[in-house]
């Protein structure tokens, strides 16, 4: 079977050869021979990096590590690059809200903007509540300020029924800007804080207890 990946070692036919050391500085143009062995020296391998140049680069590295680290940033690329959806925040079944309760549903939203997803806010009007839909419209206009630091929004509060939402996507520059504040101040983000993990699995709980309350699906 036809070897895959940068030629190494014994496979690299041309001479003279580019260096780059064992440490990643130049080493300038040697033969390719005197390369191989440094390599062998050290229990290294020499790596073919520019096989168009000319003279070619190569490089000592350790191949099976290398290959070990980038798998790795593959790995962290991709978990980075995960699809972005649509979550749902819910504040309740009416205005009638704790505090606590909102800042809880906020922290929920935050870990949300800050794993890449965009978010709606959705607040339930009850019986009377809807003659005082300007309440509605402040808690989201508060709602929108908290969560400035992460997001933007991309859905201006609206009506649907019952329902008040406010769609937020996440800001990347903003996020970036917040994950070095909290950073340099020795804390955790969000979507690394355990407690969030916890609020949220209370919250998921007491979601689907008001929706089988409720006849929701």
């Amino acid at each position: 079977m036809r070897p895959t990946g940068p030629r190494m070692n014994e496979r690299i036919r041309i001479s003279p050869i580019r260096l780059i050391d064992e440490n990643g500085e130049q080493a300038g143009v040697v033969e390719t021979q005197d390369a191989l062995r440094r390599a062998r020296d050290l229990g290294m391998d020499l790596v073919e990096m520019a096989a168009d140049s000319r003279p070619p680069v190569c490089r000592i590295m350790d191949y099976g590590r290398y290959k070990y680290e980038q798998s790795k940033k593959e790995k962290a690329n991709k978990a980075k690059s995960k699809v972005s959806e649509l979550k749902e925040v819910r504040l309740g079944r009416s205005m009638k809200i704790d505090p606590h309760d909102i800042a809880i549903r906020m922290r929920q939203a935050r870990k949300f903007l800050l794993e890449g997803h965009k978010v709606q806010i959705v607040q339930q009007f009850r019986g009377r509540e809807m003659a005082h839909r300007e309440r509605g419209n402040e808690r989201m206009r508060d709602i929108i300020a908290q969560l400035e630091e992460l997001g933007k929004v991309e859905t201006e509060p609206r009506m649907a029924g019952r329902r008040m939402s406010v769609i937020i996507g996440p800001d990347k520059r903003k996020i970036d800007t917040y994950r070095r504040k909290m950073e340099a101040e020795g804390k955790a983000t969000e979507e690394n804080d355990p407690e969030v993990a916890k609020e949220a699995e209370a919250v998921a709980a007491a979601d689907a207890a008001e929706a089988t309350d409720s006849g929701e699906e």
